[in-house]
């Protein structure tokens, strides 16, 4: 066959919108300097390989369909189950991001481990490692099974092949960012390159039923680096997070076709690979330090899971016109507009303090529950007095300085008595549905006033 007209395309290196032109500025997703010169054969379509007709699928009616239950692979791995919303989906493909460093090939090789243990065949092809290498950071996590398949290689067509002859049922590429499509003739890592190679191994996980995991590069803002429509195109996308220099990890769901995005699972970083944390509140709890003022024990919720933490204030008289605040793992104008509410509704005059506001152990929450917790630990440094060690606190605050009902109190409630809290400040609507037959002392407060009187 002939070689197809080669063009000139340009490409978003953020969402993948293409233009005939550069431009400065993406009209897809509005970002300045990201598309890319790239070109493309004519004739060929995004598989690379010449059109042919297709037989016509006739339609088919709704309510003769059968639905059955998907198989999912147990990986032994709770946390990652939990986050995958009970196992592996057969032919199914994820998406595995995080910062360079983090532990996504560990956890995915200690994920082969567990499987190939198992008896089940697992294939992990490398673009990025030796196989040296990887032995040496395989014999640090354990001893592995004969079940274990190990391959460097690029090329995603010979790929293909290995993985029609060897018919794994788990596949592991790491990472997407350096696989290529000889009908591609842009660089690896390139916007053609990452959603071409995207594309085969989504036909490859449905075609073969094979549970296909990617590894991918992100960028500095956080999000997996190459199109948006990768996302679009896998059926779960997981983010590994936290900070590499401390010793725990969280693996959170931002998308899954078959569960959850609410669930996450916590990993602790060591020496022999990723080790789970069962008890993540106890654990996120410890090092609380006693009799000092503006620290709060707070209960959020992550998916199904109550998951309590410390939330630290520091409230002082600013030395300057400007008042500084500053927030580490929470939304900075919602602390804002909770001072606000303390010093319209309560009469505490904070506009003249530098505030800073922290979630201990690194963790970032968005929840509004927290909301009662913040306003708890302001008050308690700029008043200067400690609140009890077994005191914890949840509920969302209005502007008009109501304290709002959350969901799962009760869990809430529970996780906090497991872990040998006292006292519970939450709503008095959530205090009013919870039986008072438990160890627990509620404190149910209406507004910002009821929670002055009943601790300050």
């Amino acid at each position: 066959m002939a070689k197809g007209k080669v063009t000139t395309v340009y490409f978003c290196q953020n969402c993948g919108y293409e233009s005939g032109k550069w431009l400065g500025q993406c009209p897809g997703c509005k970002e300045w300097n990201t598309l890319v010169e790239e070109t493309v054969s004519a004739s060929r379509t995004s598989g690379g390989k010449p059109l042919r007709m297709m037989p016509r699928q006739a339609p088919s009616v709704l309510a003769d369909i059968r639905v059955q239950e998907e198989a999912r692979i147990h990986t032994h791995m709770e946390e990652l189950d939990r986050v995958l919303g009970g196992g592996i989906v057969q032919g199914s493909l994820t998406l595995v991001g995080g910062d360079p460093g983090i532990g996504k090939s560990t956890l995915l090789l200690q994920v082969c481990r567990e499987l190939a243990e198992e008896g089940r065949k697992v294939l992990y092809i490398s673009g990025e490692e030796s196989l040296v290498q990887i032995k040496m950071r395989a014999d640090r996590i354990g001893k592995f099974s004969p079940h274990m398949l190990l391959l460097c290689e690029t090329n995603l067509d010979l790929i293909e092949e290995t993985v029609r002859e060897e018919k794994p049922q788990v596949v592991v590429i790491d990472s997407i960012q350096t696989m290529y499509h000889e009908n591609v003739s842009s660089a690896p890592g390139s916007v053609s390159q990452v959603r071409e190679s995207t594309s085969l191994l989504l036909q490859l996980a449905k075609g073969l039923a094979v549970s296909i995991f990617i590894v991918g590069h992100v960028t500095k803002e956080g999000t997996v680096a190459g199109p948006r429509v990768l996302e679009h195109m896998v059926d779960t996308v997981l983010y590994f997070e936290g900070d590499r220099h401390a010793s725990y990890r969280i693996l959170r769901s931002v998308k899954n076709r078959f569960g959850s995005t609410n669930e996450i699972g916590v990993f602790e970083m060591r020496e022999e690979g990723l080790v789970q944390v069962s008890n993540p509140s106890e654990y996120m709890l410890e090092g609380r330090p006693e009799g000092a003022s503006g620290s709060v024990a707070v209960c959020s919720m992550e998916g199904t899971r109550p998951l309590l933490l410390e939330i630290q204030a520091l409230v002082c008289h600013s030395n300057f016109g400007i008042p500084r605040r500053q927030t580490t793992g929470t939304d900075f104008n919602r602390v804002n507009l909770l001072m606000a509410v303390l010093e319209k509704r309560s009469g505490v005059q904070l506009s003249g303090c530098d505030a800073y506001v922290n979630v201990a152990g690194g963790m970032r929450v968005m929840e509004p529950a927290i909301d009662l917790g913040i306003l708890l630990a302001i008050l308690s440094s700029f008043r200067n007095l400690p609140l009890s060690q077994k005191l914890v606190a949840f509920g969302e605050v209005g502007l008009s300085g109501e304290v709002r009902s959350v969901s799962q109190a009760a869990q809430r409630v529970a996780e906090a008595e497991k872990l040998g809290f006292d006292t519970c400040v939450l709503p008095a609507v959530c205090a009013a549905n919870l039986p008072k037959n438990g160890k627990m002392r509620l404190i149910g407060v209406r507004n910002v006033q009821d929670v002055m009187d009943a601790l300050f």
